[in-house]
């Protein structure tokens, strides 16, 4: 949460934070419309230390293997992304062609071909369109103020982009500023093992590697691994972040002055985009936050809560505004986390529906209301232990089945 340490940017995004350049242009890999972009670079201008997650499924496009090998040396210059095609299913010529993109993006910008991470995504099974990448690569100008036209050029059935920045003073009102920008993609295919998703995320904090990476994987897994559209998971998911250094100062690492507010400023932001990726799902009406507590551990509780958001009767019950927490129960009692049935509360909107696992009277037509608001809030606890996470997820609507039964992803 934004506190009084850390601020959020007005109309911050990935090029918030100083020594990061990027921009956009349209390529011609998706269908033309008036202002669609589809190809984009993200761009630091000095060495950045680099951090980095991918997908865990089994299919993988070349783009993630380039990407992935890259990511062991700890250190990147740039980020060169399309949409409109996810580079995967294409046998060995989607690794020439990863690998090709990788270099007509550092030729634009003057750096080692090593250095730059690629990222795709889009429909499977098609081969990226080199012969028009090699023609309009040239024609993405970077700025400071360019992140929006990235933010743009990585979108896929997305109907807005997802930016986000914030700050923070280091030592107090003399010290450094601190600067944690990020961007993402992704609106369907999105389950908890990294959900169809591209989130890239820039600091001017000169932060220590294996910190970064520690911090990148905690922030990971309490955002992007804790959200559901539709129980499916992507050949494509990568999160990427990259700290450049240009603030200047200390090194941050763990136990250093500023590493708690580091993490704190990375979590928030990972978090917002997660959640902005759920409200903007294929056909959502409505954002869906489970809470799980009083769990024998934060293992049980993100079990338990990642459930219950990715259940698709609970999302259902969420579009049909119907109070059914027998649905809840059944989603929490297969989620392998360890439960009492006889101590189980639950609660829609903080009206409490359910109370030692039994129904509690409650005024019905209130809780149907309640269930109509832009975000609903379901209450589990467990009343075992301390431990607490959340999930979100949203309701599942018509309009997402004609969407994926008309739409080639």
């Amino acid at each position: 949460m934004v506190t009084a340490t850390i601020k959020l940017i007005p109309a911050g995004g990935v090029t918030s934070a100083m020594g990061f350049l990027a921009g956009g242009t349209y390529a011609g890999l998706k269908t033309p419309e008036e202002g669609v972009l589809d190809l984009g670079i993200l761009f630091s201008e000095r060495p950045a230390a680099l951090a980095a997650t991918f997908t865990t499924s089994s299919v993988v496009s070349p783009s993630v293997t380039l990407s992935r090998a890259r990511a062991k040396s700890g250190e990147a210059r740039a980020v060169v992304a399309n949409s409109g095609c996810a580079n995967c299913c294409v046998g060995e010529q989607g690794l020439a062609d990863a690998t090709e993109m990788a270099a007509l993006a550092a030729g634009h910008l003057g750096v080692d071909a090593g250095q730059v991470m690629v990222c795709s995504t889009g429909v499977i099974g098609v081969e990226l369109p080199m012969a028009l990448i090699r023609q309009n690569i040239g024609n993405i100008e970077l700025g400071a103020g360019g992140g929006g036209d990235f933010a743009r050029a990585i979108l896929t059935t997305d109907t807005r982009s997802k930016e986000i920045a914030v700050s923070f003073q280091s030592g107090g009102s003399g010290g450094r500023r601190i600067t944690v920008g990020g961007a993402a993609k992704g609106v369907g295919m999105i389950h908890p093992n990294m959900a169809t998703m591209l989130c890239f995320v820039a600091t001017d904090a000169p932060v220590h590697q294996p910190f970064l990476r520690e911090s990148l994987v905690a922030a990971v897994d309490a955002s992007f691994n804790m959200i559901d559209v539709d129980g499916d998971q992507s050949t494509n998911d990568t999160v990427l972040l990259m700290a450049n250094g240009v603030a200047g100062g200390a090194e941050i690492a763990e136990g250093t002055a500023d590493s708690d507010d580091f993490r704190a400023a990375l979590s928030y932001v990972c978090t917002e985009l997660a959640k902005e990726l759920v409200r903007d799902a294929e056909g959502a009406q409505r954002l869906m936050e489970v809470v799980v507590s009083g769990a024998n551990s934060l293992k049980d509780a993100r079990l338990a809560a990642r459930e219950i958001a990715g259940s698709m009767l609970v999302k259902a019950m969420l579009h049909g505004r119907d109070p059914n927490w027998g649905r809840m129960m059944m989603a929490l009692g297969k989620s392998g986390a360890a439960i009492e049935e006889s101590r189980i509360d639950m609660f829609i909107n903080e009206i409490q529906i359910v109370h030692q696992g039994m129904a509690i009277s409650f005024f019905k037509d209130a809780v149907v209301s309640a269930m109509g608001a832009p975000e609903v809030q379901l209450g589990i606890d467990l009343n075992l232990g301390d431990a607490t996470a959340t999930a979100w997820g949203c309701d599942l609507t018509e309009e997402y089945v004609i969407f994926n039964s008309a739409y080639t992803t």
